[in-house]
């Protein structure tokens, strides 16, 4: 949570991590319930890595550009994906003009990411090992050797193991599979 007052108004920013369009819905629901007597709810969420879409601003009423675009600046300055700000703000009676929108938007924005405990995820890569019968051995050792965490094993006409890798690890950790023959190796 992060707090800002300018001149009699307050605002009060929430950060929640977000993973879909539902929890981005139910949150806002929830700080509306909380603060129902606030003037505006506005708020800024990205979902994903993709920059250029899965993500909204919304100045719930303040003037464009005002409030979801700076709110959206500081979780893009933070390098944040699968988030949402919402910042409520109780009218103090006197107007902010357009730079102290921003800046109090902006600023109640970057208290509560300071504030919140971020996660880091690495993206992680799926591929499948196939492999006759006879290699096991082989691949086991490599995959224990480079520390590859397995996700399934099965078998039909010959051995399936499903890995995920880190997505900065993937050609150290599947080098050596490259060199044993009659392991063959493909992206899911």
């Amino acid at each position: 949570m992060g707090e800002y007052k300018e001149k009699g108004s307050k605002f009060i920013a929430y950060a929640k991590a977000v993973y879909d369009e539902e929890e981005v819905k139910i949150f806002l629901e929830e700080i509306k319930q909380e603060h129902p007597k606030a003037r505006h709810h506005c708020y800024a969420y990205r979902l994903g890595l993709d920059k250029e879409k899965d993500y909204r601003a919304n100045d719930d009423g303040e003037p464009s550009g005002t409030a979801g675009r700076p709110i959206m600046g500081q979780i893009d300055s933070y390098g944040l994906s699968n988030v949402m700000v919402i910042v409520i703000r109780y009218f103090g009676g006197t107007k902010l003009g357009v730079p102290g929108l921003i800046r109090s938007y902006k600023t109640a924005t970057k208290e509560a990411l300071e504030n919140a405990e971020i996660e880091e995820k690495r993206l992680m890569k799926s591929f499948q090992l196939q492999f006759p019968y006879t290699l096991m051995n082989e691949v086991m050792r490599v995959i224990k050797r480079k520390d590859i965490e397995i996700q399934s094993q099965g078998y039909e006409n010959q051995c399936l193991i499903d890995v995920t890798i880190a997505e900065g690890d993937v050609e150290e950790k599947l080098e050596d599979f490259e060199e044993l023959r009659g392991v063959e190796l493909k992206e899911l």
